[in-house]
C-alpha cells in the first residue's frame, strides 16, 4: 500500500469537506476541481491515522510527565499539570469523529446502502475506541449528538452521562457484531487497504469490537459488578468472540512516524528513568521483558576495577553482588529519598570516568528515530494480551467459567512475543531473535510469576500491570479503577508519593454556543467548574470512578 499517496488524498478531501461547509454553494458546485463525491476509503484513512498520530504532544507533555509517573511504571521530574493535557478531547471533535459521521451519512444516502453495512458499522468501532480513551479523563462528553452540525445544525450538542456512554458504546458494538457476523459471506463493499489496521478483515474488527466490550465491563464493574458480568459472558458466548491471537492485534506501523517529532527526542524536557519496584520486580522473576523496558546504567564492563583502584564503593542502595547490577530503579517521589534520587541526573566520579547509576526507560523502545536512527514506530493499540488478562481477571472474580490460568498463562505469553516485536521494529534491545518459546515457558515457570491458589487475582493484576507498559492511558485506568499495585503488598507494592494525583482532566468552558450544556454537565457530575487545581481534580471524580478504591488501595 502506498500509505502516504492514501494520506495525501485524504488530507485533500477533508480541506474540500472544510471548505464546502461556507456559503458559497453555487461557486463551489460549479468548480470542477472540487471533490463533491470523496472516496469513503480516504475518509477512514484519515480517522484511522489521526488516531495515533495526534499523540506526538500526548508523549511529551501527558503520557511521560504524568501518567506513567502516576501509575509509577517510571519515574520522572515532577511537572504540574499545564494546558498542554487532554488534546485526546479536542482531537476527537476535530479529526477522528467528522470523517466517521461523513462516511455514515454518505452510506445512508446511498440506493445501495445495504453493500456498504460492514464498512458503516467499524466507523462506530474506531469512534468508540477513541471515545472511551476521551470520557476516562473527562467524564460525560458530547457523543451522540456531536458532530452533527453539518447535518441537521446541532451545535450545541449535550453532554452524554458517562453511564449513557457505555450503555451507547454497548449498543453500538453490539450492533457492529451482529451486522459483521451477519454479512460475513454476503456482497459487502470493503475498505481494504485504506484501512491500515485489518485491510478490511471483518473479523478481525468484530473481534476487536468484543475486546472493547471487555474494557468497557473492566470500567464499570466498579459501579456494577452485574453488568460486567453479563458483559463478559456475551463476549464469551459470541460465535466471534474477542481478540483471540497476536496477528488479530490492533497494530499501527509508520516507518515515517515518531512521537518525539524529528530526530525522536524522547528526553525533551527531561529523562524519563525505572522505579526501583518494577526494576527489582522484573528482576526477581527474571522477566525478558526488563532489557526490553529499560536501558542499562554504565555499571556493564570494568567498572568494578575502576572503582577498587581508586577505593571507591557504590551507593549503600546498590547491590555489589546483585548479576543484573546493570539495571537499577530509583523513587518515584524523589523527595522522599534525596540519597537515591541524587543519582539521576548525576553519576559518580571514578577517576576520569563518569558513572551514571539508574537505568533509563529505554528510549528507542519509544522512539525509534531517537538521533535519527532508522527504526519503525509500531504501536500496538488493543492487544491479545490485554485481552487475556481481562479474561482471567474475570474468571478469578467469578464472573463466568474457564480457566484462569490458562488465560493469564496466554496473556503473559502474547505480552512477551509483541514487546519483542515491537522493540525489534524499533532496533531496539530485544529479548530474543527466534520465536521466545524458551524465554516465555521459563519465565511462566518462575515460583513468582505461577497462580498459586494465594494472591492469584493479584498476579493477574501485576501482569496487566506490567502489560500496560506502552499504553500510559490504559496503565492509569487500571491503577485508578483496582488501587494496585497496593502499599502494603509483600508481592508487588506501590511506593510512597506526597504529591496529590489528578483523577481526570478538567474540560474548558465551550463558549457562549454551549455553555449552558457544559454546566450543566459540571454541575451534574459535581464538578467544580474552571478548576484546574489538583486536589478537585483528585476528589471529583468521573463517574466509573466514583466507588474506586485511592490508588494503592486496593482490595
Amino acid at each position: 500500500m502506498n500509505y502516504f499517496n492514501h494520506l495525501y488524498k485524504t488530507l485533500l478531501i477533508c480541506l474540500v469537506l472544510t471548505v464546502g461547509c461556507t456559503n458559497d454553494f453555487e461557486e463551489i458546485n460549479s468548480d470542477p476541481s472540487v471533490v463533491n463525491e470523496p472516496n469513503l476509503r480516504y475518509l477512514f484513512t484519515y480517522s484511522a491515522d489521526r488516531l495515533v498520530t495526534y499523540q506526538g504532544t500526548e508523549w511529551v507533555w501527558e503520557n511521560m510527565e504524568h501518567l506513567l509517573r502516576y501509575s509509577q511504571h517510571v519515574t520522572a521530574d515532577p511537572y504540574e499539570l499545564s494546558g498542554n493535557v487532554n488534546s485526546r478531547y479536542p482531537v476527537f471533535y476535530r479529526d477522528i469523529l467528522p470523517n466517521l459521521q461523513e462516511i455514515r451519512q454518505r452510506i445512508d444516502a446511498r440506493a445501495d446502502a445495504d453493500r456498504y453495512q460492514n464498512m458503516k458499522m467499524v466507523t462506530y468501532v474506531l469512534q468508540i475506541l477513541h471515545a472511551i480513551k476521551v470520557s476516562d479523563m473527562n467524564g460525560a462528553i458530547p457523543y451522540q449528538e456531536a458532530a452533527l452540525a453539518r447535518y441537521d445544525g446541532t451545535f450545541d450538542p449535550v453532554y452524554n452521562t458517562q453511564s449513557e456512554l457505555f450503555t451507547l458504546w454497548l449498543n453500538q458494538l453490539n450492533e457492529a457484531i451482529q451486522t459483521i457476523s451477519a454479512n460475513l459471506n454476503g456482497d459487502q463493499e470493503n475498505f481494504g487497504e485504506a484501512d491500515l489496521f485489518y485491510q478490511g478483515d471483518w473479523v478481525k474488527w468484530a473481534k476487536l469490537a468484543n475486546t472493547l466490550k471487555l474494557r468497557i465491563a473492566a470500567r464499570v464493574q466498579n459501579q456494577d459488578a452485574g453488568q460486567a458480568a453479563q458483559i463478559f459472558q456475551e463476549v464469551i458466548q459470541d460465535g466471534i468472540g474477542p481478540i483471540d491471537s497476536d496477528e488479530a492485534q490492533m497494530v499501527y506501523s509508520n516507518d515515517n512516524y515518531t512521537p518525539f517529532g524529528t530526530g525522536g527526542d524522547i528526553d525533551y524536557r527531561s529523562r524519563r528513568f525505572a522505579t526501583s519496584t518494577i526494576v527489582d520486580f522484573m528482576k526477581s522473576t527474571e522477566d525478558p521483558r526488563l532489557s526490553i523496558y529499560f536501558e542499562p546504567n554504565d555499571l556493564t564492563g570494568s567498572y568494578q576495577d575502576s572503582l577498587d583502584f581508586y577505593g571507591l564503593s557504590l551507593p549503600e542502595f546498590i547491590d555489589p553482588a546483585d548479576p543484573l547490577i546493570q539495571y537499577q530503579g530509583g523513587p518515584v517521589d524523589w523527595s522522599l529519598e534525596p540519597e537515591v534520587s541524587t543519582y539521576f541526573n548525576n553519576p559518580i566520579a571514578v577517576g576520569t570516568n563518569r558513572y551514571f547509576l539508574i537505568s533509563p526507560i529505554n528510549r528507542k523502545f519509544f522512539s525509534p528515530k531517537l538521533n535519527n536512527a532508522n527504526g519503525i514506530f509500531t504501536n500496538v493499540i488493543v492487544s491479545y494480551a490485554e485481552t487475556c488478562f481481562y479474561i482471567a481477571e474475570f474468571i478469578e472474580k467469578g464472573y463466568g467459567s474457564g480457566s484462569a490460568e490458562e488465560w493469564y498463562n496466554r496473556g503473559i505469553a502474547s505480552s512477551i512475543r509483541t514487546m519483542n516485536m515491537i522493540a525489534q521494529d524499533a532496533q531496539s534491545d530485544v529479548a530474543f531473535t527466534d520465536d521466545g518459546t524458551a524465554q516465555i515457558e521459563a519465565y511462566q515457570n518462575q515460583p513468582e510469576v505461577q497462580l498459586n491458589g494465594e494472591n492469584d487475582l493479584e498476579r493477574i493484576y501485576i501482569q496487566q500491570y506490567l502489560q500496560f507498559y506502552r499504553q500510559p492511558n490504559e496503565a492509569f485506568v487500571f491503577t485508578r479503577r483496582t488501587g494496585y499495585p497496593t502499599f502494603d503488598s509483600d508481592y508487588y507494592s506501590r511506593q510512597a508519593y506526597s504529591q496529590v494525583i489528578p483523577r481526570r482532566f478538567w474540560l474548558d468552558d465551550p463558549g457562549e454556543v454551549n455553555r449552558e450544556n457544559w454546566e450543566n454537565a459540571m454541575q451534574e457530575q459535581d464538578f467544580t467548574p474552571r478548576s484546574q487545581d489538583v486536589v478537585d481534580l483528585n476528589q471529583e471524580r468521573i463517574w466509573y470512578d466514583k466507588t474506586a478504591p485511592d490508588f494503592g488501595m486496593g482490595q
